[in-house]
């Protein structure tokens, strides 16, 4: 698993072999049960994620009480609700494993310390927030100018096997339909 890690220090850092194994030493690797809540709606973040294995559903109950899926995260991404804008600094979403998942740990409250011992990790977490912060940004473009097919569509060629992972109610959730609306789509584009 800390291959991966490997990976992104590699990538973003020029870390010699030695340095990236003393960090990977350090770093918090836990693992959770399918069903685990890493974070309450309404909570105050105290921690950030990077996921190893498994997959994370974020949403938020609306005032008439349903669940709205806002995003799915899965291997190799990271998961971290940035909130210090806001006044209350409560969460506006849940957090929950949809699968058992192996996750990197991170404590907000000591990052600073982490990026002083360590200043390119820094520079490696601003370069990874500024690539997701600008593939955010894309998605929701795309997501306002599509129709829910083509919605369904482009999660299929950017995120092929997440349509197995997720049950069908949350993943229309997170594309803005039904489930039966879903359900129509996915029999209409199998059928091109």
């Amino acid at each position: 698993m800390k291959d991966i890690l490997f990976k992104y220090l590699t990538k973003y850092t020029s870390f010699s072999d030695e340095e990236q194994r003393m960090i990977a030493s350090e770093i918090r690797v836990d693992e959770y049960k399918k069903g685990t809540i890493l974070l309450w709606q309404g909570d105050v973040p105290t921690m950030c994620y990077f996921i190893l294995k498994g997959c994370i559903r974020q949403y938020a109950v609306d005032a008439l009480g349903r669940e709205v899926t806002s995003n799915f995260y899965t291997e190799e991404q990271a998961v971290v609700i940035y909130n210090e804008h806001s006044e209350s600094k409560g969460s506006r979403y849940t957090l929950t494993c949809l699968e058992d998942c192996v996750l990197v740990v991170g404590d907000l409250a000591t990052i600073n310390d982490t990026f002083h011992k360590y200043p390119q990790l820094e520079t490696m977490t601003n370069r990874m927030t500024v690539e997701i912060f600008g593939s955010v940004q894309e998605d929701f473009a795309d997501f306002v100018a599509s129709s829910p097919e083509e919605r369904f569509k482009s999660l299929l060629h950017k995120r092929p096997g997440l349509i197995e992972r997720v049950p069908q109610n949350q993943l229309a959730s997170y594309l803005g339909v039904t489930p039966e609306s879903l359900s129509r789509i996915k029999k209409r584009v199998s059928r091109l």
